[in-house]
């Protein structure tokens, strides 16, 4: 049993997630990235967690193939369960080698079952199916199958794309049919946008009145969205803030608990592990809890059982004593913490923002004088959650420059309301990995390689903030 904030296996880096949820208890399965040249192929393995804070590592599940298989690469899928308690995996099978029509490496759904409550798994090749006609043959992947009572059938949906079209623009999220799990019959596509490359590790799940559709945006901003609708024929609404994090948590896929619905995807890594360095695929795992807003569109927040893991208070002074007010009308002024924070810790600022103020928020392992450090920085007038870092680098070798040529990530933002009034600012911070969160509704992600040590300041620019409250924890554990 492991105690982690952000899970990742001692050998590797979690890929995309299949959550299932068993007996009060989390199976997580995950595509396992070990980076090794050639690779080896890719295996199902399997954590399990009860609490979201303790897991245990229980290596490889679901087996890829051999060299010739057609499963050289077991890649994403889902699990249900039938009325006789035999579980189904359906994954994607995938072997560099083995070319389909449009020469690109053929991509099929696979199936396999358990009759030992997912201990061990049956592979069923003769059971192997790949895209129809009017389909690349290369993006036939992801299966997610459900279960429609309205109409007494399975219905699984596979992210894939469209031959002809627009290159950019044929994703689909393509549709089978079936009564037994056995059989399956091609159908008209679930969801057809004509919008994005394609519409990785689809989910579908139903809350309350509503009915939700979660993809991956293998496009221009690599993240992760949803859509609602009355029923799971649509049509499809798009919410106001559609996205569930940023460009770092990727390939999110949900379980549902008593109630709660739970988002598990992966915090990429970056190449070198360096600020400016390129994002790899695979990462760390990262959960977040939904939320069903009155009007049914979802925010996101951490767990609860996270936040109650961190209990040791932190004691914090800063520069300037708290509640007073941080009014600078047209400057900017900061007050830093007097302590360095440890390695991971839980913070929660309360700021109280006035009209018209351009921005305020937190600093993270900032230097004495609040110069230089990682930013939680929101923005009220143009209505967003910006993650940055001053100075930026220029290169990748963790050297801090005063040159401000460089752009902050514009992948690393997100647009939150931001009215006049009091806000709650949440983070974890982990070693290299951060997550914020805004009002229990907006989430952010990245990672934070360069500064690996330092202080924790408040700030203001162009405006007043009140912050009345400052918490800082940790795990006693650590």
């Amino acid at each position: 049993m492991k105690r982690s904030v952000f899970f990742q296996p001692n050998d590797g880096w979690v890929g995309d997630l299949i959550p299932f949820e068993k007996d009060g208890e989390f199976w997580l399965f995950y595509l396992h990235e070990d980076r090794t040249d050639p690779k080896p192929g890719t295996s199902w393995n399997l954590v399990t967690t009860k609490d979201l804070t303790q897991f245990e590592d229980h290596g490889v599940s679901l087996h890829h193939g051999s060299e010739t298989d057609l499963d050289f690469n077991a890649y994403t899928g889902s699990i249900v369960v039938d009325d006789s308690g035999i579980h189904h995996l359906f994954y994607t099978g995938q072997n560099p080698q083995n070319l389909g029509p449009d020469g690109t490496p053929l991509q099929l759904v696979m199936h396999a079952s358990s009759t030992d409550s997912m201990r061990t798994w049956t592979k069923h090749p003769e059971l192997t199916f790949g895209a129809p006609d009017g389909y690349e043959s290369g993006d036939w992947r992801d299966p997610f199958v459900f279960r429609d009572e309205s109409k007494d059938q399975w219905r699984m949906l596979l992210a894939a794309r469209h031959s002809d079209g627009p290159e950019r623009r044929r994703g689909v999220i393509a549709q089978c049919v079936s009564g037994d799990l056995i059989t399956w019959q091609h159908t008209e596509p679930f969801w057809d946008p004509r919008r994005y490359i394609t519409h990785e590790c689809p989910d579908v799940f139903a809350w309350g009145d509503w009915w939700y559709m979660v993809y991956s945006e293998f496009s221009e901003s690599f993240t992760t969205r949803y859509r609602m609708a009355k029923s799971p024929d649509g049509p499809w609404t798009v919410p106001k803030l559609d996205s569930i994090d940023g460009r770092a948590f990727y390939a999110s896929k949900t379980a549902e608990r008593e109630g709660r619905r739970f988002f598990f995807g992966w915090i990429a890594s970056k190449e070198g592990n360096t600020d400016q360095g390129p994002w790899q695929w695979a990462g760390t795992m990262s959960v977040l809890e939904a939320h069903q807003n009155p009007d049914g569109t979802l925010g996101f927040s951490f767990a609860d059982e996270l936040v109650d893991s961190f209990w040791e208070d932190i004691p914090v002074s800063l520069t300037n004593d708290l509640p007073t007010p941080l009014d600078v009308p047209d400057g900017y002024t900061a007050s830093i913490s007097n302590e360095d924070l440890p390695n991971q810790f839980y913070a929660k600022a309360v700021l109280d923002i006035a009209a018209n103020t351009t921005e305020c928020g937190l600093l993270l392992r900032s230097s004495h004088d609040g110069d230089r450090s990682y930013v939680l920085r929101l923005e009220p007038k143009r209505g967003r959650l910006v993650f940055d870092r001053w100075p930026r680098t220029i290169t990748g070798d963790a050297q801090w420059h005063v040159s401000g040529d460089v752009p902050f990530d514009i992948e690393l933002e997100r647009p939150c309301d931001l009215d006049p009034g009091e806000h709650i600012l949440e983070v974890i911070v982990d070693g290299d990995l951060c997550v914020a969160v805004v009002d229990r509704q907006v989430a952010l992600s990245a990672r934070i390689y360069d500064l690996s040590a330092g202080r924790i300041g408040v700030f203001a620019g162009e405006g007043s903030v009140t912050v009345t409250e400052l918490e800082l924890r940790k795990r006693t554990d650590n």
